[in-house]
């Protein structure tokens, strides 16, 4: 993808919207509740994978009423483009130890879910007290492996979205809420 320098072109690239900004709110609101209610009086840590869920994990630590820690992995699979690469590589890790928190891995979307099945793999090997894992967004349909998160707020049919903290070639981050990509 070329650079996006206009207006014009950023907002050419936003086919359509797909989940507001108010049903983002509620759908985080609830599972922040959920959350709370679970892990009241437990060890929480809140580990966002970088970059795409660095806004979603800023309102979901907000809608929890609890205790809870935060800490940051950066885990990368579709580098430019919009077709992910098939090899996720770990660029940034924890450095908590786990095993004295109940981990919630806190994702934007699962897409093919080989990020997600790795880090998963990686975080359970350092024996959390126990690991859940909530996204905004399920893909189902591009599902490559057996993956499945224990909370989902929205599930979305096949087709590239931006917003809300997920980009393409690092732009769109900023919208507030969840739109089609358009490539053309």
């Amino acid at each position: 993808m070329e650079k996006i320098c206009t207006l014009d072109e950023f907002n050419h690239r936003i086919k359509k919207v797909v989940i507001t900004k108010e049903e983002i709110e509620e759908a985080i609101q609830r599972a922040g509740k959920e959350i709370s209610d679970s892990y009241d009086g437990r060890p929480i840590l809140l580990v966002s994978i970088l970059k795409g869920a660095f806004v979603f994990m800023a309102d979901l630590c907000r809608a929890i009423t609890v205790p809870c820690e935060i800490g940051f992995m950066c885990a990368k699979s579709y580098y430019s483009g919009t077709k992910s690469s098939g090899v996720v590589k770990i660029t940034m890790d924890l450095d908590q130890d786990l095993s004295n928190y109940h981990v919630i891995i806190v994702e934007d979307i699962v897409d093919t879910g080989r990020t997600l099945r790795d880090i998963v793999k990686l975080l359970k090997a350092r024996n959390p007290l126990s690991l859940r894992v909530v996204t905004l967004l399920d893909k189902p349909d591009r599902r490559l492996v057996d993956f499945k998160a224990d909370i989902a707020l929205f599930t979305i049919p096949d087709f590239f979205v931006i917003g809300y903290g997920l980009d393409c070639a690092e732009y769109f981050r900023n919208l507030p809420y969840i739109a089609e990509y358009n490539p053309e």
